[in-house]
């Protein structure tokens, strides 16, 4: 908004006609004021440069999405200074579960429509969630895949052991599904709490593969190989993000949503692996 032009105020003896052109004067720069004050707010450029908020953005995420969301934050610090963004990156059902618990959080990001549905269904989300990416599943192995998997029949090898994520989770979920429609059966040397604690089995090699998301393959780089299987096609996730009703920080939780959502948020989520919605 426009500042008004100070004026100094002296004892002025003013004829009818001196009023008159006085409010005259005045009408105009209130005219001007208001029109200047228009044309910025529909500038929404503008609008994005100039937030009217600070302070701490929380966002509650699906573990998948750690590498690209924590770039994420880095970048909306960036561009809106004063703010801060803070992460708590687990299994979908366990953010759920905490929200809907009373856990203070501003955003909700789940890897599956699902896990989504605990939180809308319990009234805690503001608004309808929107699908911002897809992920599919691939198999993480040991460098070199030395034990030659080549399919998802494979991991029923006897002796290989294969971890899995828990079933309520949505990556255990998506393999499951998988599984199901194969017709195969594996009993898994454990199921994890999330797609992260499963691919960190393999990386640490206490584990020969696991069934975890094409992202965390290519964020693990050389620690893992992947390992396509064309079952994965008929298990895709769909990533949903909202708002939520008692976000300490809601203007925040909005413009970061925002740049989720924008070409530029979409970016650097694909180049982590993810699928566009």
């Amino acid at each position: 908004m426009t500042r008004s032009a100070r004026r100094t105020h002296r004892p002025l003896r003013l004829t009818g006609a001196g009023i008159a052109a006085l409010l005259a004067l005045s009408a105009c720069s209130s005219s001007d004021s208001a029109s200047g004050a228009a044309s910025a707010g529909s500038g929404s450029s503008a609008s994005a440069s100039s937030p009217n908020f600070s302070g701490t953005v929380t966002v509650f995420a699906a573990a998948s999405l750690k590498e690209s969301f924590t770039t994420l934050g880095k970048e909306f610090e960036k561009k809106h200074p004063g703010t801060k963004v803070t992460f708590n990156f687990a299994g979908s059902d366990a953010l759920a579960a905490s929200i809907t618990g009373g856990a203070p959080a501003d955003v909700f990001a789940a890897a599956s429509p699902k896990t989504m549905a605990i939180v809308t269904d319990a009234r805690d989300a503001a608004g309808a969630p929107a699908t911002f990416v897809r992920n599919q599943l691939e198999i993480a192995t040991l460098p070199g895949n030395p034990h030659q998997v080549s399919s998802l029949k494979d991991l029923t090898k006897s002796g290989l052991k294969v971890v899995l994520c828990d079933k309520e989770v949505p990556c255990g979920a998506a393999a499951q599904k998988a599984l199901d429609a194969s017709r195969l059966k594996l009993t898994p040397v454990s199921y994890e709490q999330d797609v992260k604690a499963a691919l960190t089995k393999v990386e640490l090699k206490e584990a020969d593969a696991a069934v975890v998301y094409q992202t965390d393959v290519k964020a693990a780089g050389d620690k893992v190989e992947g390992v396509e299987f064309p079952e994965s096609a008929d298990a895709v996730n769909d990533y949903p993000i909202v708002q939520l009703k008692d976000a300490p920080n809601a203007g925040a939780a909005k413009a970061f949503i925002a740049l989720v959502q924008s070409p530029e948020g979409q970016q650097v989520l694909t180049e982590a692996g993810f699928l566009k919605p």
